[in-house]
């Protein structure tokens, strides 16, 4: 018998999303007679005790006698329970200082981690996320800002609505005004964004007429590597020369700053990649971007004017061109941006449901089966507390 439990989340603030929702763990348990699923208590879950119960899924406090434990957001030291495996985001693989003192813990208690973020297929494509719905919900709150800024229309915020279907009901009618919108990226983050500009009615045109041009509607343009870096020895993008030696790039997206009301950027990003721009342009008067929605979120990242993050009830910030300093949104002389690490919560049912469908698809079975799978082997960061060999490169990290 395999115990699955699904912990309850203790990160301040509280996120409300889940592994897998009540449907999904009743279907587990139709079709895996020997595994067994308990949930532990919750008040601010997105699917309550009593849907769980209703779905035939025992509720209760103490999960000790479960093998593997599934959570969203990193675990609290003080809710670790030694010798389990957890799967969750711990958001450890950039060397995080703020989490380092967890992955000590789990070192400490033997503890097996199995990292979200971490499984990919061969092609290095993550294969579970909240990528799509960080996209959905990060793009609306762009546009929102976009048009609390200019005075031209009012979009209601997303965690009013119960789902993404009446999200979408509020985009009918919607007109917007003759504007250029830049979206970075290729991924998940990128394919939510596109489903609500598309949705929006927003016109899709290519890079470089976007750059031409201006239009009397509305239009975005999609950058994705090859657009947005360039070698410094002026060869060709290499996608996976650029991933091992970010290094040797440089940004090509300064053209786009020049042309873009409102940029959506959906790039990953980690210290050794060129910024899209440096901090220091954005007083150039030719620097035409009002609004960023930096939905991947990496605080003086590819946006370096990311001065940090916001919450859902409060997402939005001004950066002052001349001094950089936060201020009020909506100034004059400033730029919005929005910047909120827990986008998803804002429709969490759907994307929990999303989530719990890939982690089924493609996860669930090896997992429980043992079978030795390359994807759980290379996620696998910590094994009964020690540093496995494909995260070697964390020792310093891991060193207490």
């Amino acid at each position: 018998m395999i115990r699955i439990g699904l912990i309850r989340e203790g990160k301040v603030p509280a996120d409300n999303r889940v592994a897998l929702t009540p449907a999904q763990c009743k279907w587990i348990l139709k079709n895996a007679a020997d595994v067994q699923i308990t949930v532990q208590s919750c008040t601010h879950r997105c699917f309550s005790d009593k849907e769980y119960e209703l779905a035939g899924i025992a509720v209760q406090e103490n999960l000790g006698h479960c093998d593997i434990l599934l959570g969203i957001k990193e675990v609290p030291v003080q809710m670790l329970l030694p010798g389990k495996t957890y799967l969750f985001f711990s958001h450890t693989r950039k060397k995080q200082h703020w989490n380092r003192g967890l992955f000590h813990a789990m070192m400490r208690q033997k503890i097996t981690l199995i990292d979200y973020e971490c499984l990919e297929h061969e092609d290095g494509q993550r294969i579970i996320g909240f990528g799509f719905f960080a996209g959905v919900v990060g793009a609306h709150n762009g546009m929102m800002a976009w048009g609390h800024r200019a005075g031209t229309y009012d979009l209601v915020r997303v965690h009013r609505q119960k789902s993404f279907r009446e999200l979408i009901h509020t985009y009918f009618g919607l007109r917007i005004p003759p504007i250029k919108i830049a979206v970075t990226g290729s991924g998940r983050v990128a394919h939510g964004i596109l489903e609500v500009m598309n949705l929006m009615g927003i016109h899709e045109v290519e890079p470089d007429e976007y750059l031409a041009r201006q239009f009397s509607y509305p239009v975005y343009t999609q950058l994705k590597g090859p657009d947005l870096y360039q070698p410094r020895d002026a060869s060709l993008y290499n996608r996976s020369h650029f991933h091992a030696h970010p290094e040797t790039y440089t940004s090509r997206f300064l053209p786009y700053a020049y042309e873009t009301d409102i940029l959506m950027n959906g790039i990953y990003w980690d210290q050794q990649m060129p910024r899209l721009f440096e901090a220091s342009e954005v007083s150039n008067p030719t620097f035409r971007i009002q609004t960023i929605a930096d939905i991947t979120d990496d605080a003086f990242g590819s946006v370096p004017i990311n001065l940090g993050d916001q919450t859902i009830e409060d997402p939005l910030y001004g950066v002052d061109k001349a001094t950089r300093q936060k201020t009020a949104p909506y100034l004059p002389g400033s730029i919005d941006v929005m910047a909120v690490g827990n986008l998803p919560n804002e429709l969490p049912r759907d994307a929990s449901r999303y989530f719990g469908e890939q982690l089924i698809k493609y996860i669930l079975e090896d997992l429980l089966r043992g079978n030795g799978s390359r994807v759980i082997e290379h996620a696998t960061m910590l094994k009964g507390g020690t540093l496995t060999a494909h995260f070697d490169y964390l020792s310093d990290y891991a060193a207490q």
